[in-house]
């Protein structure tokens, strides 16, 4: 991507280092396997995150032990023990990241009358937010109750290591998704969201988040379609890192990875194939009208 020397956002929260405590969890997660401790914090306090991959901390080689011990001992700050000292390559990933936004503001700003420009916090190890507190275990993770975009710049390094999805086109993909759940927020699509927990099965429901997971895609797409006829930042293979990242966070994918088998209904961001032709549909089309997968025939 031809990213610098462009404009970055003035809407980005810098808390790395700061640590964070708070109640519950939000994730940019896929809480597949995970599945009765999620619906535990739900019914502990009510906490509904849109996005995020929550099995990527088993997917990682992370335990999710310390992940439960957070939750369980909420309220609890995290203090640093030595000041953070940001290398060289993390600081790249923040003006990287912070001229991502800026782009996704251009592009949202332009096609969204009275846009509101969410806020991008980078955070170390552990973070509080207005849907609880999390840890880097789970991966970005957009929060409707703020309106805020939660990112440990670590992940980008666990995507290419662990999910072998690198570039940065497909680290772009990933804020662009979150980004598309801030979009959601504004339309009242993740308020009728909330409005289905309870009133629906499981099953049911996580074929619901599936539509939200792939609408999410979609309008990352759109993003990109939008930004590459504004600024001509993707270059040769970008497209393919996207596609590939899309691939990597499929549901059945990363089932198989961890456990070996495919639970279907279990799905709650949908198959590797399905969040690519989402991707690819709005990165083609570039259309907000063909992105509704909630009336789609087939997703």
């Amino acid at each position: 991507m031809k990213w610098k020397g462009r404009r970055q956002s003035n809407n980005v929260d810098d808390r790395r280092g700061k640590g964070g405590a708070g109640q519950g969890i939000g994730g940019f997660n896929n809480p597949t396997l995970l599945a009765p401790l999620v619906k535990l914090l739900f019914s502990k306090v009510g906490l509904f995150i849109v996005g995020g991959f929550i099995i990527v901390s088993l997917v990682m080689g992370k335990n999710p032990l310390s992940l439960i011990t957070q939750l369980l001992n909420a309220g609890v700050a995290t203090e640093t023990s030595a000041p953070y000292q940001p290398s060289a390559e993390d600081e790249e990933l923040a003006q990287f990241s912070a001229t991502i936004l800026a782009n996704t503001e251009d592009v949202w700003n332009k096609l969204l009358d009275n846009y509101r420009e969410p806020t991008l916090v980078l955070f170390t190890g552990s973070v509080s937010s207005a849907c609880g507190s999390a840890s880097s275990a789970t991966g970005p993770f957009y929060c409707p109750g703020d309106e805020k975009l939660y990112i440990d710049l670590s992940f980008f390094d666990e995507m290419e290591r662990r999910l072998n999805a690198p570039g940065d086109f497909a680290q772009a993909y990933v804020i662009a998704h979150e980004v598309g759940h801030h979009i959601q927020k504004i339309m009242g699509t993740t308020d009728k969201m909330n409005r289905l927990r309870g009133q629906v099965s499981e099953t049911e429901y996580n074929r619901y988040s599936v539509m939200l997971e792939l609408q999410a895609d979609f309008l990352a797409g759109v993003w990109a379609h939008h930004s590459q006829a504004m600024t001509k930042m993707m270059e040769t293979g970008d497209l393919e890192e996207a596609m590939n990242a899309a691939n990597a966070i499929g549901d059945d994918r990363l089932q198989k990875q961890s456990s070996g088998r495919v639970v279907p209904d279990s799905f709650t961001h949908g198959t590797s194939a399905q969040r690519m032709r989402w991707f690819k549909k709005g990165f083609d089309t570039g259309d907000l009208s063909q992105g509704d997968t909630f009336s789609a025939t087939s997703l």
